[in-house]
């Protein structure tokens, strides 16, 4: 069976939706007007995009680790002042080989699923051809190995898949999920030790809370993007707290909310960004952004696409 993967964070649908998008879809054909977006890429393109996941992969190679966690770029969401949209959970095998396991949202089925992705499809899942970045986050061998299990661990896996996708998902909400919080969530279950039971989201996010879990409020800064969660089926605001939704700020889980939780859980993580502009590679270490339009610094590595 062929899955239509939908992969953007809250603030991509929204960002979808502002620009007219939904004006013509209600209801389900909503939703399928998002899930059908996929781009026809060229020959060329495809190339480029498979040497900058080979770049990934020698990066990943390098790792002292077996689990990481894996972000990359959507839409340009510059607006908003966020560069990663869609975080996972990747792990090497006993053959050496990197999956990235994830939600997503399945549109045929109109539900949430887990899938597990190679790095070449990983990468082809950034938006625009022409400019894409990978976050990697490295954490100590212990914090990886309870990661891995919790991740590989099937029964929890499934229990933390909430039965209902909202790309804009409130943090502490269980009605919702996006494909961060998942992240989050099965971070919990593996540093917090924690076994399945039928409420198992519940004392992920009670262990999220205890350990100081706050993402930054995200400014929506419209009103109509706001009321964009009326019409569209994958935006939701019921369970955000009224002060946010007045505020026109929302907790939810992002990449960056994500890999700063894991900075300071574990400060001697690190952490790599690697990105491409279509003409070159630039892999960049450390927790300072890579400059925007993948513009290397000193100190970064340089790899060129031909072609």
């Amino acid at each position: 069976m062929r899955f239509r993967q939908f992969f953007y964070s809250s603030l991509t649908v929204a960002v979808f939706t502002a620009a007219g998008a939904a004006h013509a879809a209600s209801g389900s054909s909503a939703a399928s007007n998002f899930c059908d977006r996929a781009h026809q890429l060229t020959a060329g393109q495809q190339d480029r995009i498979l040497r900058f996941a080979a770049v990934v992969r020698e990066e990943l190679a390098l790792a002292n680790t077996d689990t990481v966690l894996i972000s990359r770029s959507g839409l340009d969401l510059s607006r908003f002042n966020i560069r990663y949209s869609h975080a996972a959970i990747a792990w090497r095998d006993e053959d050496k080989v990197w999956t990235a396991r994830q939600l997503y949202y399945a549109c045929e089925e109109e539900r949430p699923r887990i899938y597990d992705q190679g790095m070449a499809g990983f990468a082809m899942g950034i938006d625009n051809p022409a400019l894409g970045y990978i976050s990697i986050v490295k954490v100590p061998a212990e914090a990886a190995q309870m990661l891995k299990e919790a991740a590989l661990d099937k029964q929890r896996v499934l229990r933390l898949l909430a039965a209902t996708y909202s790309a804009n998902a409130y943090a502490y909400g269980l009605n919702y999920q996006n494909c961060n919080q998942w992240v989050m969530e099965t971070m919990a279950a593996g540093w917090g030790h924690l076994d399945d039971g039928a409420d198992l989201r519940k004392r992920a996010q009670l262990w999220l809370q205890q350990a100081h879990y706050a993402p930054e409020p995200t400014p929506v800064n419209s009103h109509w993007l706001m009321f964009a969660s009326s019409f569209v089926p994958l935006l939701h605001l019921d369970d955000h707290p009224a002060e946010d939704r007045y505020a026109l700020k929302l907790k939810i889980s992002l990449p960056s909310t994500v890999e700063t939780f894991v900075h300071e859980q574990y400060p001697s993580s690190e952490r790599v960004e690697i990105c491409h502009d279509g003409k070159q590679v630039v892999v960049h270490r450390g927790w300072t952004p890579i400059a925007d339009g993948c513009v290397p610094g000193e100190g970064d590595r340089v790899v060129p696409l031909d072609g």
